[in-house]
């Protein structure tokens, strides 16, 4: 693994990744926030992380290699967690939790996706705040932590809660992603982003 040289003039966007993540919502925030403005300047470092320097492997195949390990990750603006098929493996790892509640002292944003909000219950960081988690999850992460305001999964696919955001988890992630980075920039970028990833075509 080579560390990546990081713009010390831009925001770090790091997406944590762990064995058996689900694609979708690892290349939504990879997606959204490389893509460049309309001048063609990048507004964003985007780096991926993990806790050790090793080929990790997604749900769908997907072999990827990160950018950092948690032992020495950048600070971060923004810590996206996605999910596995398997969260509880993740839940149980006390590396990646106490790594989210460190990021989380310092971060501008916190964000999950899919089963990723259990991590951020168990880290206790949305503690007191609104979160959504994958469709039917709805139940079971109030009821692992109570401290969290659980959102109906059938009716809220993105919530905000102050510097907590959280998604339904695979192309939900894409929205949830896009709500961020025009409270990041502007609303002119998000639709530029928009027209870049041909979201248009898809209504």
């Amino acid at each position: 693994m080579e560390k990546k040289i990081l713009n010390s003039g831009l925001p770090v966007i790091g997406i944590l990744i762990f064995d058996g993540f689900l694609t979708n919502e690892v290349v939504a925030p990879l997606d959204v926030f490389t893509k460049k403005d309309s001048a063609g300047a990048s507004l964003f470092n985007v780096v991926l992380i993990a806790k050790e320097n090793k080929i990790y492997t997604s749900e769908e195949g997907l072999k990827v290699l990160p950018d950092f390990i948690i032992a020495d990750a950048p600070k971060l603006n923004v810590l996206a967690v996605p999910s596995s098929m398997n969260p509880d493996e993740q839940v149980k790892d006390t590396a990646l939790i106490h790594f989210i509640k460190l990021q989380n002292q310092t971060t501008d944003y916190t964000a999950s996706h899919c089963a990723g909000a259990f991590m951020l219950g168990e880290a206790g960081v949305a503690d007191g705040k609104k979160i959504v988690t994958y469709c039917g999850g709805s139940g079971a992460l109030q009821n692992n932590y109570p401290k969290l305001l659980v959102q109906d999964d059938n009716i809220t696919k993105v919530m905000q809660d102050e510097k907590i955001i959280s998604s339904n988890g695979n192309l939900v992630s894409y929205i949830a992603s896009l709500d961020l980075l025009e409270k990041m920039t502007s609303k002119a970028h998000r639709i530029h982003v928009e027209n870049e990833l041909l979201i248009n075509k898809l209504k």
